[in-house]
């Protein structure tokens, strides 16, 4: 039940919710526990007033006193030792009537009580120490006098048992013990002790003193702290909700996710991070978006060729026109098909790319392996071969990124390096240091070079300068190594060789 009410509530209201229903169930707590202190603190003055009294009844046994007025004087003069630390002790006869006040031996008949609030009244059993407990509350200018209470006394169930009561006034706390006389099976008359036990209000007093000023620093921090937490966390964490929902409705809604970047704590972190993803997501969107827009652009050309070789085919009767027709659609479904293969083989490469994680990699162990089997297949084929020049003084090129990642770029790069070759040519691959300790990876043809006045034109998507060889290439090869080099965070830059035979792509890779 409490979980279905508090996972509709905010986190401040948990928060104040939660510690809320703490304070109640503590508070409760100290109630009891002051409730129970008084009894407690009652009682350990109590035994000390039985024993005073089963004393005194000892000694008026072996003295053989006799319950009148002269000997209880003179008992309570010769015996003071036997009342220390006492207020007052009162000796009353069978009848109620005083015989006895260790503050007035006038034998003053009045009864020594004032005006009492609340009454409690505690049974001590000598032998079984059994303790009852019970509170009467009295109207607020009502006196209780003690004869009253010995009547009531005489009359109860527990007669025999010592009786304790209190009497709280403005300035005094009074706790009485009463006891009957009773002497070989024969009731004497009642003896009472009376104390003023201030030290008990005091004690009473001071704790609950304790509990309302630890109750008003508690509510006070539990106040600062709920501002704290609202001020530097709770609102914080509502402005990137609010962020996200105006990233969602596309609203033009200004966000202060820029005040919130500036935060140098774990907020700070999370703002940055969520601003970045926002707009890597937003990069990748719109590369989608222009990628598609490219790809349906390529396709359009090959489609129109199509639809025209397949209308004029219909037409002519001519065998040579027919068969060039049909050189023509071919070559158009076969650029089409390759169009749509690598584009979807970037977009799974895209989506790889987003799951793979870079590691440590030496550079140059993975370029001698592709250049082998690059060997193994040109060589042989068309007379191309391979050159790779490495700097052996230095032991690794280590660089941060994806293994097979690298081998498709440089993968890449010889493909398009051999295409523009002649047979019998060499294609020569570098790997070498700069003096920053960027790792340099560079491809170099004995080619026609490149005719492009802009050469970065070489790396967009779908482009392609071969007129001999129009719609055999697709034209994404460049632009996927230029994306997979960004990736690594490297930078890659074409050029024409110095001696204007071939042309040359160099790499940079940053230092690990």
């Amino acid at each position: 039940m409490l979980s279905s009410v508090l996972k509709n509530l905010s986190i401040l209201k948990k928060f104040l919710f939660i510690n809320s229903l703490v304070f109640v169930i503590i508070s409760f707590g100290t109630i009891f526990y002051l409730k129970t202190v008084q009894p407690n603190l009652i009682k350990k003055k109590t035994a000390n007033h039985i024993q005073i009294i089963n004393n005194t009844i000892e000694h008026i046994k072996r003295l053989d006193v006799e319950f009148n007025k002269e000997d209880i004087r003179k008992f309570l003069l010769s015996t003071r030792f036997l009342f220390q630390n006492l207020d007052r002790v009162i000796f009353f006869d069978n009848e109620f009537n005083l015989i006895g006040d260790t503050d007035t031996l006038d034998l003053d008949p009045r009864s020594f009580t004032q005006k009492s609030d609340i009454i409690e009244e505690e049974l001590l059993d000598d032998q079984n120490k059994s303790v009852t407990k019970a509170k009467k509350k009295t109207k607020e200018n009502k006196k209780i006098y003690l004869k009253e209470v010995l009547k009531k006394y005489s009359t109860s169930k527990n007669f025999g048992h010592p009786f304790t009561y209190t009497e709280e006034t403005y300035n005094q706390f009074l706790l009485t013990t009463i006891k009957n006389v009773n002497i070989e099976g024969v009731n004497l008359g009642f003896l009472a002790i009376s104390e003023n036990a201030n030290e008990i209000r005091a004690a009473i007093n001071e704790r609950k003193s304790f509990v309302v000023r630890t109750a008003i620093v508690v509510v006070i921090a539990i106040l600062i702290f709920s501002l704290v937490l609202n001020k530097y966390f709770l609102k914080p964490i509502k402005n990137l909700v609010n962020y996200t929902n105006i990233i969602r409705d596309k609203s033009k809604e200004k966000s202060n996710i820029e005040i919130l970047k500036k935060r140098n704590d774990e907020i700070g972190v999370l703002s940055k991070s969520l601003d970045d993803m926002t707009e890597d997501l937003y990069k990748r969107i719109n590369v989608a978006e222009n990628f598609s827009r490219d790809l349906v652009h390529e396709i359009r050309n090959p489609l129109a060729s199509l639809k025209s070789a397949s209308e004029i085919i219909i037409e002519t009767e001519d065998k040579k026109k027919r068969e060039k027709l049909v050189k023509i659609l071919s070559h158009d479904v076969e650029r089409i098909e390759r169009l749509i293969t690598d584009y979807s083989q970037m977009l799974k490469d895209e989506v790889a790319l987003s799951t793979e994680k870079m590691n440590k990699i030496d550079l140059k162990s993975i370029v001698r392996s592709v250049v082998d089997d690059f060997n193994n297949i040109y060589i042989e084929k068309r007379g191309i071969k391979v050159d790779l020049n490495i700097d052996e003084s230095i032991s690794q090129y280590n660089i941060l990124g994806i293994e097979n990642r690298i081998e498709q770029i440089l993968a890449n790069l010889l493909d398009n390096a051999i295409s523009f070759s002649k047979d019998n040519q060499k294609v020569i691959v570098e790997i070498q240091k700069d003096s920053y300790g960027n790792v340099l990876l560079k491809v170099i043809d004995q080619g026609e070079g490149f005719k492009e006045t802009k050469l970065n034109k070489i790396f967009e998507r779908f482009y392609s300068n071969r007129p001999d060889k129009f719609g055999e290439h697709s034209g994404l090869g460049l632009n996927i190594v230029k994306n997979l080099v960004e990736l690594h965070g490297g930078i890659i830059v074409a050029s024409n060789n110095p001696d204007n035979i071939g042309a040359r792509v160099e790499i940079s890779f940053p230092k690990v």
